[in-house]
């Protein structure tokens, strides 16, 4: 299945490195642009998969699976997914779903700055510049405290992705804890009620939180 796929693939015209583990995605998904994974894999399955990528990095993530019902589906866009194809489809629609992920994956990257190209990032009426910890809705400031701004560059340096509550907790306040994300949910609270853009935020439920898709895309 997996030559099957990568011949497919290749003929498309992408260069594609194959994996046929759950570790060997994990191992190797640095180097991929966009990683298309199976659920059904001999030893993690993908939603672990994805869900150890998505704490880690920001690539696109596409599900490619025989496992079709609702629940696979909704299961895995809640992981971080950026789409989900059943099989069987065909080489060319699931060509396509790849380049549309790729597009919207390089619209983010223009769309918010990195530090080395400014330190500046523009979602909307949002202006952060990171270099100077300063952050203004529509030219208004907005005085926030460090682990309010920390939160916020995690959030606005992945538009459109969800970021785990794990790995927020783990970058913002330097540690992970066993279940209790209390300290979390009340600094984003007020992070919302500072920023007064109701839909900029989106709760991913028993995940985490993104830019939302309105924002991410300008």
């Amino acid at each position: 299945m997996v030559r099957a796929v990568s011949k497919d693939l290749q003929e498309a015209g992408f260069d594609v490195q194959a994996a046929a583990t759950g570790a060997g995605a994990l191992a190797r998904h640095r180097e991929a642009d966009v990683v298309l994974l199976e659920v059904s894999l001999p030893d993690l399955d993908g939603f672990q998969v994805c869900q150890r990528i998505r704490s880690r990095s920001s690539v696109p993530i596409i599900f490619h699976s025989v496992k079709a019902t609702e629940r696979d589906r909704v299961l895995g866009l809640k992981l971080g997914a950026d789409d989900y194809v059943v099989k069987p489809c065909g080489t060319w629609e699931l060509a396509a779903r790849v380049e549309a992920v790729l597009r919207r994956a390089r619209v983010a990257e223009v769309r918010i700055p990195r530090q080395d190209r400014g330190g500046v990032a523009v979602v909307g009426p949002l202006r952060v510049d990171l270099n100077q910890r300063q952050v203004e809705v529509g030219g208004r400031k907005v005085p926030l405290t460090y682990k309010e701004f920390e939160l916020l560059r995690v959030l606005i340096e992945r538009p459109g992705h969800v970021v785990s509550r794990a790995e927020i907790m783990h970058k913002v306040w330097g540690y992970t804890p066993e279940s209790d994300t209390r300290t979390l949910g009340v600094h984003m609270v007020s992070l919302r009620r500072k920023l007064a853009l109701p839909s900029l935020i989106e709760t991913v439920r028993g995940v985490g939180y993104r830019i939302t898709s309105e924002f991410a895309a300008g």
